[in-house]
């Protein structure tokens, strides 16, 4: 039986941040091993703040973005700046974030809780889509901005909303993100620049 290489505490940080998204084995160990050598308390305020997520987070009822515990609503939603008749439609909420720093959309945000992917046994009753023909219809919608990923599953949710709109009679002007986000490309990851090309040049559907 070969000795073990590393100390056991080294190897469960290893092997749990191995399980993060884009990290591979070696990644892993060097996180690790930065962890051990930073000060106590670097690795103390990172345990600290991962023990707290999920206390520290909710979701809105409204806009389904994340918000503090202690929030009702999204501020997106509720804050006096905000455009209620106005929606951008997005995927995930960090895609908010993306689309809030351009600095040009003042509207409030519904997010889906992902895409439409059969492969991946997601279908629409999976998504926010239901509450979202509600808020059309509360709020009073003049238009709604569908900004779901440039990818065949974005592509593929944003006709099923458009359809859902259309058959539900909602006296609403549909637009979708157009030119800037090349196809493939998570919303997240676009510049400001590219997205504000978006939201300028956004089309009718």
């Amino acid at each position: 039986m070969s000795a073990q290489l590393l100390p056991e505490a080294l190897l469960r940080v290893i092997d749990e941040l191995g399980r993060l998204p884009g990290v591979g084995a070696r990644t892993a160990e060097r996180y690790a091993y930065f962890l051990l050598r930073a000060d106590t308390r670097t690795a103390d305020s990172l345990a600290t703040s991962i023990a707290t997520l999920h206390s520290g987070v909710k979701t809105c009822p409204v806009t389904f973005a994340l918000i503090d515990a202690n929030q009702e609503v999204s501020p997106l939603y509720d804050g006096r700046e905000r455009n209620k008749r106005l929606i951008a439609v997005v995927e995930e909420p960090l895609d908010i974030v993306a689309l809030e720093r351009t600095g040009q959309f003042k509207g409030t945000y519904h997010v889906l809780g992902g895409a439409i992917s059969p492969i991946d046994g997601v279908g629409p009753e999976q998504l926010h889509i239901p509450e979202l023909l509600k808020r059309i219809k509360i709020d009073s919608v003049e238009e709604v901005i569908i900004a779901t990923n440039a990818s065949v599953e974005g592509e593929s949710t944003a006709l099923f909303i458009q359809r859902q709109i259309q058959e539900a009679k909602l006296d609403t002007k549909l637009t979708r993100l157009a030119r800037g986000i090349p196809v493939g490309v998570d919303l997240e990851y676009a510049d400001q620049i590219t997205l504000s090309h978006a939201l300028e040049g956004r089309r009718v559907l």
